[in-house]
């Protein structure tokens, strides 16, 4: 850290001489958007410094044109500038700031400062207005029946999303500032009577530990250093950009992060069950919502061992039960189907990525290309046996089912890794993988909560609501694995 960020500079009495310090620190005079206006109120020097793009114009000019009207009215009655500059401010957030570089740090932010000659303190007042788009429906995780907002990029909306579905006095959003040189705003939301005070100790301690220039990538950054993932494939948090899951968690005593410009939210501790969850499930009756939690397992399930099975029926046909025995290809092939289906799980993710890069009205076209050309045209050459096609597209079928993208990928890499086990060690290679992705698995732990709870350890009440979605009545206890303070939902009679 260097020496002129661990000695405050204080603001001087002399404007001019905070004038310099601007131009020498921030490049005031140089950067078009650091702005400032003179003015004069009471035969005072007053300095209104300002961020264009950040700000919204709207209430600067209401504040000038207040100060102005003062100015003429109140001239010669001897009052004290800064006094009435303070109390003709027409906002509700305004603050004292004594340092200049606190005064950087707001300026940055977006607030708009006031300086006044012979005063060795400031006035902020919080005028923003970030750039941005209106809270829409997240592209990831539609519902067909349920709310269509969502999360944006400012942080400030993202907390009104959160506030106005719950509207309880022990509900905080602590903020504070992460990166020496990008100050992004981080705001950790948990409900105080509810979640493990260890565990929010825990999450600030980890956030305030972040030693980096700047947070980019946002979000990200901030889960790489608080989890310290390394290069584990599996999701250690979970993503949302819907406000109705985020409350969902608070309520049950998670602790959520939002980090400014991202319009994901983190959602902490989660175990791997966390990811196979849906808001839809949550949207119909709980008997329906059960068969679609069925149906998403069992394509989670296909995109993990589906391929790995059908490889080692190909390679043991022996194992096959006699009404199956149709399955594997019936015509011998040029390339080993182990390389087929290498070649095929790339092409998927060729057109995986092509789709993202696609603008909306040429994916169409590019999915018809891919079907009707390169798949029918592959297979017609030889390249590909039409079972190959077959198991790949219902894999990937699986793996888009999947709620989290992370999981899909992670599961995806896995599947590879098994792929190449059994082309090695046929059944014994598909035991070994499976077990060692088990442990794998077994072994991962997130904020001290163990990834496959209830699984393992096993805990029968918990593993009956992850397999059977009950009820909101009959869900009276919150998840025993984030340690809630209440552990019950319905308020003590």
């Amino acid at each position: 850290m260097t020496e002129q960020t661990q000695k405050k500079k204080p603001i001087s009495p002399v404007l001019e001489e905070n004038e310099r310090y601007f131009k020498e620190r921030i490049g005031m005079g140089t950067s078009f958007d650091i702005g400032i206006r003179k003015l004069k109120i009471l035969d005072t020097e007053v300095y209104l410094l300002f961020l264009t793009g950040l700000c919204d114009t709207s209430f600067i000019l209401s504040i000038v044109r207040e100060l102005l009207f003062v100015n003429e009215t109140d001239k010669g009655n001897g009052k004290d500038p800064f006094k009435l500059i303070e109390n003709h401010i027409n906002h509700q957030q305004v603050e004292k700031v004594k340092n200049l570089d606190e005064v950087v740090d707001k300026l940055l932010s977006g607030l708009v400062v006031f300086l006044v000659e012979g005063e060795n303190e400031g006035l902020t007042v919080d005028v923003r207005s970030y750039p941005g788009r209106t809270p829409q429906e997240p592209d990831t995780e539609k519902v067909i029946r349920g709310s269509r907002d969502g999360f944006t990029e400012n942080i400030i909306v993202n907390t009104a999303l959160i506030r106005r579905r719950i509207r309880d006095e022990r509900l905080r959003n602590e903020i504070m500032q992460v990166g020496e040189r990008s100050k992004t705003d981080i705001c950790i939301g948990y409900i105080e009577d509810v979640a493990d005070p260890g565990l929010v100790e825990v999450v600030k301690k980890e956030i305030k530990s972040i030693d980096t220039d700047g947070l980019t990538m946002a979000d990200k950054t901030v889960e790489e250093f608080m989890v310290k993932q390394g290069y584990n494939p599996y999701p250690l948090v979970r993503y949302t950009e819907r406000p109705d899951v985020v409350a969902a968690h608070l309520l049950e005593g998670h602790v959520v992060i939002i980090v400014d410009t991202s319009p994901s939210v983190i959602i902490t501790p989660t175990t791997m069950f966390h990811h196979v969850q849906h808001a839809e499930e949550y949207r119909q009756a709980p008997a329906v919502g059960t068969f679609v939690r069925w149906v998403r397992f069992l394509g989670i399930f296909a995109s993990l061992f589906l391929l790995p099975l059908w490889f080692l029926f190909v390679l043991e046909p022996h194992l096959l039960p006699k009404p199956l025995d149709f399955i594997g290809p019936n015509e011998l092939t040029n390339i080993p189907v182990v390389v087929q289906l290498f070649l095929a799980e790339i092409g998927i993710e060729f057109l995986r990525m092509a789709a993202i890069h696609t603008p909306t009205p040429l994916s169409t076209a590019m999915g018809l290309i891919a079907a009707a050309l390169i798949g029918q045209i592959a297979i017609d050459v030889g390249l590909f046996v039409p079972e190959v096609i077959l198991y790949v597209a219902i894999s990937a079928i699986g793996s888009f089912a999947t709620p989290s993208y992370e999981l899909s990928i992670a599961n995806k890499i896995s599947k590879l890794f098994m792929l190449i086990l059994v082309a090695i060690f046929h059944v014994p290679g598909l035991v070994v993988g499976m077990t060692i992705h088990l442990l794998f698995l077994a072994s991962i732990k997130s904020l001290n909560t163990p990834y496959l709870w209830p699984f393992l350890p096993f805990e029968p009440i918990a593993f009956l609501k992850i397999l059977v979605r009950s009820s909101v009545p009959g869900s009276k206890l919150r998840p025993s694995i984030v340690h809630p303070q209440n552990k019950r939902r319905t308020p003590a009679q």
